[in-house]
């Protein structure tokens, strides 16, 4: 039975620290380190840290003196894995009994480099919100398609970081965590470097309860239900995209030629549609290379946004004032 090192990162994490420790203690594969960075919490946050690490010599804990913020804490706590398999917790969900055990049997009956698993939405009170993560979020046919693909976090996040196990491969690659973009995150930007140069393999199941309340960094907002109209939508996707190729493009040696070029190609474009507030007539050709494996719908749906937007604003007004009518907005 190897060791497998889970790293913890807490941040003011007292409401629920104490049922995630206990659902990571109490798994059914025993053999791991729970290694924890606290950012300088002000609540008792280390208090309940130290009590654990009374209790159970399989947790590490290290106090920081100056707030690193998420992605530096998760940077640290990469510098301190020791064991060549290591796993990331979130501090406010809880983990399913069989969540270590179940990932590690995937990774070896695969030989992959990297297992990531499916949630499932809880609230506050770890009741039930939505059943799968992946599907609510409209990314398990991706996942299907893709995995063992780039594509499958090239132009979005599909790993969601709290699941992930993966050997300790590619650091040199992953570290130092990019911090171009508040959409390239630490689990989107280790997801890209083992689909690009490893094996990725899919547990469709939810091992975790992925709790939903309020003070969530990241969850499972959809920004763009927020809009009232399309112009709102169509800044925030092309923001998102300037902001990701931007970040592909400032560390290009991790990307192999060919998408040197892309990521290059698709800045410029999605660069040249901010004003285009209209209909866009340049450089169709880069949609159509990143969004050919689409379905139609999502294919159609960004086309009009991005470059035929005069006709998505007709499109959105009539789409939002239906789901006003049905009490979805």
């Amino acid at each position: 039975m190897e060791k497998i090192d889970i790293l913890m990162a807490t941040y003011n994490s007292e409401k629920y620290i104490r049922q995630q420790i206990e659902s990571i203690l109490n798994q059914t594969y025993t053999n791991f380190r729970l290694i924890i960075s606290d950012d300088c919490s002000k609540d008792s946050t280390r208090e309940i840290l130290k009590e654990y690490s009374q209790k159970d010599d399989r947790i590490v804990i290290f106090y920081q003196e100056k707030n690193l913020g998420y992605v530096g804490n998760f940077e640290f706590l990469l510098s301190k894995v020791q064991d060549n398999i290591y796993m990331f917790s979130d501090h406010d969900d809880v983990w399913l009994p069989t969540k270590v055990e179940k990932s590690y049997q995937k990774l070896q009956e695969t030989n992959a480099d990297l297992v990531f698993t499916d949630l499932e939405i809880v609230d506050k009170d770890l009741k039930t919100i939505y059943p799968s993560f992946n599907d609510y979020m409209k990314l398990t046919r991706k996942i299907k398609k893709f995995k063992s693909d780039y594509r499958l976090q090239y132009l979005y996040n599909c790993i969601t970081g709290c699941t992930l196990m993966a050997k300790k491969k590619f650091f040199d690659k992953i570290l130092p965590l990019t911090r171009d973009s508040k959409y390239v995150i630490h689990d989107y930007w280790i997801g890209l470097v083992y689909a690009l140069y490893g094996k990725v393999e899919y547990l469709n199941e939810p091992t975790i309860k992925y709790r939903q309340h309020g003070d969530n960094q990241v969850g499972t907002d959809k920004i763009s239900h927020k809009f009232t109209k399309m112009e709102g939508v169509r800044n925030l996707f092309i923001d998102v995209k300037i902001q990701l190729f931007k970040t592909y493009v400032n560390h290009e040696d991790i990307f192999p030629d060919k998408l040197k070029s892309m990521n290059k190609k698709a800045l410029h474009y999605y660069m040249d549609i901010q004003d285009k507030k209209i209909i866009n007539l340049k450089n169709w050709s880069v949609f159509h290379m990143l969004y050919k494996n689409e379905t139609v719908i999502y294919y159609l749906e960004n086309f009009i946004i991005m470059n035929l937007p005069i006709v998505g604003r007709l499109l959105f007004q009539i789409r939002h004032f239906i789901l006003k009518i049905l009490g979805k907005r």
